[in-house]
């Protein structure tokens, strides 16, 4: 059984081409020297409270407020991405009968000498 990855640090940053992306993480400053590299503006994460899966941070950074404009629209999308992918993985279960075991049941004795 596979775990989810969960993450320290979570947020927004705007892409060299103008989209704005959601940006997960572990280590908020190498994150940010990353993206700086590669030409990000806009740099907006924030460390969580606790590690958290994706989902649990993007419902974290919408209570947060950051709701205004693209990065707002960006984590919007994001947030309701993954809740379509935890649907499908959600299976229900329909019983229709019942089965009654009956149970076999034994008497054990031990004595015991002191």
């Amino acid at each position: 059984m596979a775990t989810e990855k969960t993450f320290t640090v979570a947020g927004t940053a705007t892409n060299s081409d103008g989209t704005v992306k959601v940006r997960f993480a572990n280590d908020l400053v190498a994150r940010i020297k990353i993206l700086n590299k590669n030409n990000c503006t806009n740099i907006n994460l924030v460390e969580l409270p606790r590690a958290m899966t994706k989902m649990e941070a993007l419902q974290h950074l919408q209570t947060l407020g950051i709701t205004d404009g693209d990065a707002g629209f960006a984590v919007a999308n994001k947030l309701a991405e993954k809740s379509k992918l935890a649907k499908k993985g959600e299976v229900k279960v329909q019983a229709s009968t019942v089965l009654k075991a009956k149970a076999d049941t034994k008497t054990v004795t031990m004595e015991t000498t002191a």
